[in-house]
């Protein structure tokens, strides 16, 4: 459908709240979707406008050229990488089509169990209200179940929380016993304090059932382009998922992104600490001024809980977008106790978060 023409603002929120992207079409302040603002910088741009004509008329490459090109960004070898149409390709076909039985914590990126066929997912619920993951009873639960696949996704959506490295090793350990596959999504991975001390890719060669996923939208700021990756040891796995990409998966924009950029790793660096600078001081902002739980985040969002007394969840997500013209998640639609009570926040610009934390202090009644 084209783009409607509202009559109210209301009628606007109606519609953009059921859409999964187009945000920039229609004006408004998005602390929904979570990506680096900072990144990539102009030169970026003005590489694919230099070469727009062969990337409009020719095909790209396929998979053995792109799991390279990755594979330099990462320092793996090619035959540990498959290259996905965003990691939502992935995850299809893993969950969809490869896992017999998959095991999921909740709250958690909805699309590992909305891939499923019916019957084959399980939600295993984080310890409530900490949310922290059990990873003993986690993989109890999956050993019981006979589940082929476990997901965990570090740092998590929507609670903004890493989970240890040490509880993963654990983990993958406990569930290689059993022949069940561990997917760890790193999606949020260049967001946390100390990357190196916290990421499974510098030491995956050592845990043949673990499978790192990583959407390329996040911290690289490129949702159009649609990239993600996944990175395995276990080249038998990494065969059954590239066996289910299509021949030309990737456009020939993402390519061309994927090829110039080492040229920016300086300036990825950058982007990445200016977003966690901004993303603490909107989370000792609202820690400062709010009542309700707000947990500390290690990814690019803030994850809150509301106070008991006032609005909802939803109430607040209306109000601030029809009000504010601000645009946030709130978690109804997430398998936890008391979802209406949660949102999620997207940390933006210093002066786009200070002013959220306006907005949102007049809708609570808090006092600045």
């Amino acid at each position: 459908m084209a783009d409607p023409d509202y009559k109210s603002q209301a009628e606007k929120y109606e519609f953009i709240s059921g859409q999964h992207g187009g945000y920039y079409r229609h004006d408004f302040i998005d602390h929904a979707y979570l990506y680096n603002l900072y990144f990539p910088p102009e030169e970026v741009f003005s590489c694919f406008k230099n070469q727009i004509h062969d990337l409009v008329l020719n095909y790209p490459v396929a998979q053995d050229v792109l799991a390279d090109l990755v594979g330099n960004l990462i320092n793996q070898p090619p035959e540990r990488i498959v290259v996905g149409n965003g990691a939502a390709e992935l995850i299809k076909i893993v969950s969809g089509h490869i896992a017999r039985r998959i095991i999921v914590p909740v709250p958690s990126f909805n699309e590992y169990v909305n891939a499923a066929p019916k019957g084959r997912a399980i939600e295993f619920p984080l310890e409530f209200p900490s949310f922290h993951l059990d990873v003993d009873k986690f993989a109890d639960q999956a050993i019981k179940a006979k589940a082929d696949i476990a997901v965990v996704v570090t740092p998590n959506n929507p609670t903004s929380m890493v989970i240890p490295k040490f509880d993963l090793i654990h983990l993958a350990k406990k569930l290689a016993k059993h022949s069940c596959q561990l997917i760890i999504d790193e999606s949020f991975m260049d967001f946390v304090q100390d990357k190196n001390q916290t990421t499974m890719e510098n030491i995956i060669d050592q845990y043949p059932n673990i499978t790192i996923f990583k959407s390329m939208s996040k911290a690289y700021g490129i949702c159009g382009l649609r990239i993600g990756y996944l990175l395995t040891a276990n080249l038998e796995f990494a065969k059954a998922i590239r066996q289910g990409v299509h021949i030309w998966n990737i456009n020939g924009f993402a390519e061309e992104f994927l090829r110039i950029l080492p040229d920016f790793s300086e300036d990825f660096i950058k982007s990445c600490k200016q977003v966690k600078e901004d993303r603490d001081k909107l989370y000792n902002d609202m820690k400062t001024l709010f009542g309700g739980t707000i947990y500390k985040p290690d990814a690019n969002f803030i994850f809150y809980r509301l106070p008991d007394e006032g609005p909802s969840a939803p109430e607040v997500t209306k109000e601030l977008f029809i009000e504010h013209n601000m645009y946030i998640k709130h978690c109804q639609g997430k398998t936890l106790p008391d979802a209406d009570r949660y949102i999620r926040i997207a940390s933006r610009t210093k002066t786009e978060n200070s002013n959220l934390v306006d907005a949102l202090v007049s809708i609570l009644g808090f006092k600045k």
